[in-house]
């Protein structure tokens, strides 16, 4: 069974960025906002501190104490010129908002990709694609599932997919997941731990988590942990060091493409 690392792509990539960074005339800025410490939150926003201090790019992380005030420091860094790129870290608490918040940010700002005007894909789901790209996995003769219809993942995943003609069907965590046995590459961003279990997965199945969720203070993904001794799967993302530095990395290269714009 061959392990999905995202860890070791980025790390090629990121050796790149602090190149590029280096070259420029003027720092390059991300801003960071949140209104929550939620763990998972809170480990995102800090792995993106650091790699930002890695490749020599600056990070604001913006604790906000309401909507309102979201808005207004969106407001603000868009007619910032030392801000590069914004970013609104979901979920946020009024969650009927997200869709106007994300709208505000100035689509070339827009990093992370989630504006319906953004100049940038999702990173997630972009992270996705040059994981599957990086280890060589085709999607063009392959049933595809993507399990979650969020924001940050499976809805501009799944545009991606259908963009490309690929033969692709969105499944809501709702639905029945045991129709999974029938698909040869499953994504799944659902953020509900342990939704895709054992007894509903075929074997020589590419799989790919893209969900994160705290439980008792303990990070967890969609995979049932199960899944980890199989082995007839063809492919699998590791518990950790999969998606997530991946799309890090991407984001980091929409904020480069951002300052150089």
């Amino acid at each position: 069974m061959k392990l999905l690392s995202g860890s070791e792509l980025a790390g090629f990539i990121k050796e790149r960025q602090a190149h590029q960074v280096a070259a420029l005339p003027s720092q390059p800025k991300l801003l960071i906002i949140r209104d929550s410490d939620n763990p998972v939150i809170l480990k995102y926003v800090n792995l993106k501190i650091h790699y930002g201090a890695d490749i020599g790019i600056a990070v604001e992380d913006y604790l906000a104490t309401s909507t309102a005030d979201i808005a207004a420091k969106i407001r603000s860094a868009n007619a910032d010129p030392s801000v590069s790129g914004i970013i609104l870290q979901l979920p946020i608490s009024d969650k009927s908002a997200t869709d106007e918040l994300c709208n505000l940010i100035t689509p070339a700002k827009d990093v992370d990709g989630l504006g319906t005007h953004a100049s940038f894909d999702s990173a997630t789901a972009t992270a996705i694609l040059w994981l599957l790209a990086g280890y060589d996995i085709k999607l063009d003769t392959k049933k595809l599932a993507i399990v979650g219809r969020g924001k940050l993942v499976g809805a501009p995943l799944f545009k991606m997919f259908t963009d490309s003609h690929y033969d692709v069907t969105l499944f809501h965590r709702g639905d029945d997941l045991t129709n999974l046995k029938d698909f040869d590459i499953i994504i799944s961003a659902t953020g509900v731990p342990g939704l895709i279990s054992d007894d509903i997965i075929s074997p020589d199945t590419v799989l790919v988590d893209a969900g994160t969720a705290s439980e008792d203070g303990v990070i967890k993904g969609d995979l049932s942990p199960a899944l980890y001794s199989r082995t007839d799967l063809a492919a699998i993302t590791p518990a950790k060091g999969g998606v997530g530095p991946l799309t890090i990395t991407c984001l980091f290269d929409h904020v480069l493409q951002a300052a150089n714009s």
